[in-house]
């Protein structure tokens, strides 16, 4: 298990573990970072990611992607 910081560009990861407060979590969730589902790294810049989430692409920033274990 890492970090979602840690995938590689173009990698299919499940989702493991959501991390953070319960305020945190709801946030990622409502985003559709929910635990078995995929995420995929579009792009990283400076630790700031593009991730492909059940059809959509979400921009999601270091402090965030921290929190979502793969």
């Amino acid at each position: 298990m890492m970090p979602l910081t840690m995938a590689g560009v173009g990698e299919a990861n499940v989702i493991k573990r959501i991390g953070g407060k319960e305020k945190t979590r709801k946030f990622l969730e409502n985003l559709g970072f929910v635990t078995g589902g995929t995420v995929t790294v579009i792009s990283q810049t400076g630790g700031n990611m593009i991730v492909n989430v059940k059809d959509s692409r979400v921009a999601i920033g270091k402090d965030m992607a921290v929190k979502i274990m793969v």
